[in-house]
């Protein structure tokens, strides 16, 4: 099963599961500080964010950065795949899960530059995506069974 696929597929799936970690933490701030311009209020910690609008940005660019890393890490993980089992695709947790994830940040993205989502809706997606990205890594890995499962049975 060793191959240099092995490592491409590991480090640029790696660097887009990051990337997306840094959107949905920012996602996260980015309601906070919604809430508490909504509310009124200021001065706490929350009061420290930079500006929903910076937030905003930031959700995106993260996103932007993270998704060819992951689309880089489908594409070696099928290479590795064929190189490894003679097939591309099978259909496998991981490989299913990842492909949700994909369809998720591609939602975001298509959302984004076609509609304009921004603020909240984006926050929410990239949240979301996030949460798909966990069950993808540690979901997957650790519950379900097959090619990509340590535990479960």
């Amino acid at each position: 099963l060793q191959s240099y696929w092995l490592h491409a597929h590991v480090i640029t799936c790696f660097v887009g599961y990051a990337a997306f970690a840094v959107s949905a933490g920012v996602a996260v701030m980015y309601l906070l500080k919604a809430r508490q311009e909504e509310a009124k209020t200021e001065g706490g910690v929350i009061g420290l964010f930079p500006s929903t609008k910076i937030l905003d940005d930031l959700v995106y660019k993260s996103i932007i950065w993270g998704f060819p890393f992951l689309t880089a890490g489908i594409i070696t993980g099928a290479a590795w795949a064929n190189y490894a089992w003679g097939t591309y695709w099978s259909w496998d947790p991981k490989e299913t899960w990842s492909l949700i994830v994909w369809l998720v940040y591609a939602t975001f993205l298509h959302a984004r530059i076609t509609r304009g989502w921004h603020g909240k809706r984006a926050a929410i997606l990239s949240i979301v995506g996030f949460l798909a990205t966990i069950m993808c890594y540690l979901g997957v890995n650790l519950v379900l069974s097959g090619l990509h499962s340590y535990g479960g049975s």
